[in-house]
């Protein structure tokens, strides 16, 4: 839900930044990766560095270009550390100490995590839940969408790339539109189906032009950030004013109340800007992980909400 919004706050400052960090501006790193790459990256060396590279490492992506970058990040950060200075950045990031392949690994287990939370509440909702349910199809929908992102997530953290970002970056910007368009249809599509449907396509419309700018245009992190802030705030207000308003009629929606507050305190998390512990575990990964048990409560709310609307909409079929 807004959680999603918070993160690309986080990844959106990251980004802007990752064109020139202290690290990476660092005289000592760059002359290491120069020398770095002279030296093994280019005729029989890069032959060499490739017949003993990790077959893993390969099928990830990783070249020696980056692993010299990966080499001479530990080279700056060991001399500012002798020298008694704070750890500086490199492109945009913290160090981050590798594990097999993966780049980020706290982050990426937490995605992974996440996902694995998403797909399990997802199976409890369609065995627990009637497909005649009002809400079924927009909440396994939902859910989808969700997984997706949680997917990119954990690619992302594993794999730095260009597409890893964008593609982390869009179906990011995917969950918190569809969670717009799941409470669109909540408090007044299933009166006014119509309505639903037209806003349905003014969603599609607006994320089919924002990413394609971010594509096609410019790739724009203060627009992208902006947009996505909008997004989670109409997301925020919309579900918490219909929370407030049937609180007393429906009790279940304390969950969704509480969800929307969680997400949107545990999203100060990534304010806490600080070098990772022991080279792995920094805020960002502890907010991931922190909003695993979040997600598993929101689609506890889905269930019990879709149920009601099933009573609700079966004994309006007996009375009829």
């Amino acid at each position: 839900m807004a959680g999603r919004a918070a993160r690309l706050v986080l990844l959106a400052g990251a980004a802007a930044l990752a064109s020139g960090s202290q690290g990476d501006r660092e005289p000592v790193y760059r002359d290491c990766v120069l020398r770095c790459e002279e030296r093994n990256c280019s005729g029989g060396a890069l032959r060499h560095f490739r017949s003993r590279q990790p077959i893993y490492m390969s099928l990830a992506g990783w070249t020696c270009h980056d692993d010299c970058k990966y080499e001479c990040m530990w080279v700056t950060v060991d001399m500012y550390l002798q020298d008694g200075h704070r750890v500086p950045q490199f492109h945009g990031k913290w160090p981050f100490s590798r594990f097999l392949f993966f780049q980020e690994p706290a982050s990426a287990l937490a995605s992974f995590l996440n996902g694995l939370a998403s797909l399990m509440m997802l199976c409890r909702y369609r065995t627990s839940v009637p497909a005649s349910s009002p809400m079924y199809h927009t909440c396994v929908a939902f859910a989808w969408v969700s997984l997706n992102a949680w997917f990119w997530s954990t690619v992302f953290h594993t794999r730095d790339t260009d597409l890893t970002e964008k593609m982390d970056y869009f179906c990011a910007s995917t969950v918190i539109l569809h969670s717009v368009y799941l409470c669109c249809v909540r408090t007044v599509g299933l009166q006014y189906p119509a309505v639903a449907r037209a806003f349905r396509a003014f969603l599609l419309l607006l994320l089919t032009t924002h990413v394609s700018y971010l594509s096609l245009v410019h790739f724009d992190y203060g627009y992208n950030l902006a947009a996505n802030v909008a997004f989670g705030l109409v997301n925020v207000v919309w579900w918490l004013t219909w929370c407030l308003r049937n609180h007393r009629r429906l009790p279940h929606v304390h969950k969704c109340v509480v969800v929307v507050l969680l997400l949107q305190g545990l999203s100060l998390l990534e304010l806490l800007d600080f070098p990772p512990f022991f080279w792995v575990l920094d805020a960002h990964a502890i907010w991931h992980i922190s909003t695993i048990p979040v997600h598993i409560l929101f689609f506890s709310f889905l269930e019990d909400d879709s149920l009601y609307l099933l009573k609700e909409s079966e004994a309006k079929f007996k009375l009829a």
